[in-house]
């Protein structure tokens, strides 16, 4: 009979399977996830907080580079491809939580070496993101051909045009949020290839349909308080789903047959 150790001892290379197996949530896990993130808020304030003034601080550089120009198009591109980057941001903060998890006070210098650790999948999952930001962008050029084109267009011609594009861009959140969603806790947290932790995580969320789109519409409300209250509230928003995002990662995705990080 195999020992307890035998049996949680990760598989071999050949042996690990093309994506790891995830569990069946419960419809309101999002709000678990959110209360456990602030737990961590609380444990790590100055490295949390640390973290979204950082934030913040981008933020107010996108916004007076838009400003100098005056091009509020360049705004939408720079704004919405911060907001595509978050995932690679928030490694961080993912850091954070896994150091309190394991009762190690965190340390922003260790952060910062998990993000090095990390830089080529870091890089591949950015450079996905950016041909889908891309797509996105040319998709939303050539939605204009459906905009009326009378000066008093009827409402219903202005529906249409509001609904095949706001269709269109649906399709390619749901692609962006299904491939982060957990993708990039599995890096940092198990040496895993960058395809496996994607397919993993898209499998995750197609099978916790009801769940993981409940925890878009938080993350879409936190991202929009946060523009609301002019940023600031972001310093505290961005940390928390960071926080949560990891802890959802723990409870939905088995990865224990992948090996540690040394």
């Amino acid at each position: 009979m195999e020992s307890s150790d035998s049996q949680n001892k990760p598989a071999s290379p050949d042996e690990l399977p093309f994506v790891a197996p995830c569990k069946k949530l419960d419809t309101w896990a999002s709000l678990r996830w959110l209360r456990t993130g602030w737990q961590d808020i609380k444990r790590a304030p100055k490295q949390s907080l640390t973290y979204g003034f950082i934030m913040l601080l981008i933020s107010y550089f996108i916004s007076a580079v838009t400003l100098l120009v005056g091009d509020v198009y360049l705004f939408s591109a720079m704004l919405s491809g911060f907001i595509l980057m978050g995932p690679v941001l928030a490694i961080g903060l993912y850091s954070i939580s896994c150091q309190l998890q394991k009762n190690i006070p965190p340390v922003l210098g260790y952060c910062l070496r998990e993000g090095r650790r990390h830089i080529g999948n870091e890089i591949i999952f950015a450079a996905i993101l950016l041909v889908v930001f891309l797509v996105w962008a040319r998709a939303a050029a050539m939605l204009h051909v459906f905009f009326p084109v009378q000066v008093d267009p009827a409402w219903e011609d202005l529906l249409m045009f509001l609904g095949i594009g706001s269709a269109v861009g649906a399709i390619f959140a749901i692609i962006i949020f299904s491939t982060a969603a957990f993708s990039l806790p599995m890096i940092m947290d198990k040496k895993v290839d960058m395809v496996t932790a994607i397919v993993t995580s898209i499998n995750a969320v197609l099978r916790n349909k009801l769940p993981m789109f409940i925890w878009a519409c938080i993350i879409v409300a936190c991202v929009l308080l946060g523009f609301l209250t002019a940023f600031i509230g972001l310093v505290v928003l961005l940390p928390l789903i960071g926080h949560a995002t990891w802890h959802g990662y723990q409870e939905t995705i088995d990865a224990s047959q992948w090996s540690d990080h040394d």
